[in-house]
């Protein structure tokens, strides 16, 4: 059996009102594209869905990962939905297309990209989580949950063929490396770096055996180091292979039954939780929120998609849900301060600059008292100054 992509691709081209929705002429016509792809023979199959204001592509085919023609018809296909935004005024139209012209690959040019090459399994299960609001290190703990965590996937206990565990890519956004973390024996190694969510993200989860075909994959591009201006948050996209020696599909959901404060909402500029929400609720309007998640589940037949399925509508979010708008009620009673509102260093990729900008003048010097020098800044990015104790060291 040939090998099968699956790629999703997601952009934001324009939103209906504001940030919250897009209009059902983008959904139209993105649909219309998918339809000629698939008659073409470009595409085995593909669909269209949509969180918050960000069109989702969910397609197959045979032309591997990082394909030219698949990255091409993404980006004349959001190129096209601008035209619709621009003319019905939409706001933000083409907000994501930070390129001017396609050059081979849409990585790096603004949309979010999430894709898996893999050989069919006799039944393959998958889920595509796309996220509105929030930056791709909303995916660290949910996915350190499903393939780390036994406490949320019982099969890590009771799996025979999940039992070695499985090994995590994660990568640096700001110096632009990566490393591989074993897991259970890497886990405290891995959690000293994927807590810091605005720098170190989880880009692929691999079986222990074979580093070759991922069983997840989330997009990681941050829009703001990208144009090197604040353009809007990067609401991520995420591919999660499930059953038969990987989380259950029950494993995988789970994790969005506890809502956690992600980086993002209101002006990319807030904490907010990540509300779990069917596809039907997927339109953030409170403070342009709270950041929300939603999950398509899918099978493949063949390479076509049966689906998709509405995972996280489901009743037994419901409670979820609201223990994610108490979050939020806490986090805006802190209005403009901290934790509410991110930290100085991350409101640097916001529009916080021009007011800092406004204000440069009126700051002068004072005389400082005598202090203790402080520790090298970027200790725990994995500079030289970030070094284990020594063999014996008391605690």
């Amino acid at each position: 059996m040939s090998a099968i992509t699956i790629s999703a691709i997601k952009a934001d081209v324009g939103g209906f009102v504001g940030h919250s929705a897009i209009h059902p002429e983008l959904a139209a016509e993105a649909t219309r594209q998918v339809t000629l792809a698939i008659e073409h023979g470009l595409l085995v199959d593909g669909t269209v869905n949509a969180c918050g204001d960000d069109v989702n592509l969910v397609m197959t085919h045979r032309h591997g990962v990082d394909a030219e023609p698949i990255h091409r018809f993404a980006w004349d296909t959001f190129v096209e939905l601008t035209r619709v935004a621009k003319r019905l005024h939409l706001y933000g139209a083409g907000q994501d297309l930070l390129a001017d012209a396609f050059s081979g690959n849409v990585r790096g040019a603004g949309p979010g990209v999430a894709e898996v090459e893999i050989l069919e399994r006799p039944s393959e299960p998958f889920i595509v989580f796309a996220a509105d609001k929030t930056s791709p290190g909303a995916w660290n703990l949910p996915l350190y949950e499903m393939f780390c965590d036994p406490f949320n996937t019982a099969g890590l206990v009771i799996d025979a063929h999940m039992h070695d565990g499985f090994t995590l890519e994660v990568h640096d956004l700001i110096d632009h490396r990566r490393a591989f973390f074993s897991c259970p024996e890497d886990i405290y190694d891995l959690l000293a770096y994927i807590g810091t969510t605005g720098r170190f993200v989880i880009k692929h989860v691999f079986r222990r055996d074979n580093l070759d075909e991922p069983v997840a994959v989330t997009s990681t591009s941050r829009l703001s180091l990208i144009a090197g201006r604040y353009v809007g948050k990067d609401d991520p996209i995420m591919i999660v292979r499930c059953q038969s020696g990987l989380p259950a599909v029950g494993e995988a959901l789970e994790p969005f039954a506890r809502p956690h404060y992600v980086s993002g909402w209101m002006r990319g500029s807030h904490n907010g939780p990540l509300m779990p929400c069917a596809l039907d609720d997927a339109h953030p309007s409170r403070f342009d929120g709270p950041p929300r998640v939603v999950a398509m589940g899918f099978q493949l037949a063949d390479g076509r998609l049966v689906g998709p399925r509405d995972m996280l509508g489901d009743v037994s979010f419901d409670r979820a849900r609201r223990q994610a708008l108490e979050m939020a009620d806490h986090m805006r009673r802190n209005g403009p301060f901290e934790p509410g509102r991110l930290p100085m260093e991350d409101m640097e990729y916001t529009t916080m600059p021009e007011v800092a900008e406004r204000v440069h003048d009126r700051w002068e010097p004072v005389a400082e008292p005598a202090t203790a020098q402080a520790p090298a800044a970027g200790a725990l990015a994995g500079g030289a100054a970030f070094q284990a104790p020594a063999a014996g060291a008391r605690d």
